[in-house]
C-alpha cells in the first residue's frame, strides 16, 4: 500500500484489519500532530482491508501484486 502520511491520524484501526500484520504505528508525527502508520515494505497481499478499515479518505492507495 501507499499511505498518505499527512492523512493519517493513527487510529490503528488498519492495523487491526491486516491479515498479514505488515502496518505498524511509527514514532514520527506528521505536519498534523499525529502518529503515523508505515508499511514494513514487503508482505502486502493487496487485500484493501486496511483501505476500507480506515475512516480517512485519501489515507491508502493499495496496489494489487502481479502473479
Amino acid at each position: 500500500p501507499e499511505i498518505n502520511t499527512l492523512e493519517c491520524k493513527g487510529c490503528g484501526r488498519c492495523l487491526d484489519a491486516c491479515p498479514k500484520q505488515v502496518l505498524s504505528l511509527g514514532h514520527e508525527l506528521n505536519a498534523r500532530g499525529y502518529r503515523y502508520v508505515i508499511y514494513s515494505g514487503s508482505g502486502c497481499i493487496g487485500c484493501a482491508n486496511c483501505f476500507y478499515a480506515c475512516p480517512e479518505p485519501h489515507t491508502f492507495v493499495i496496489h494489487k501484486p502481479t502473479r
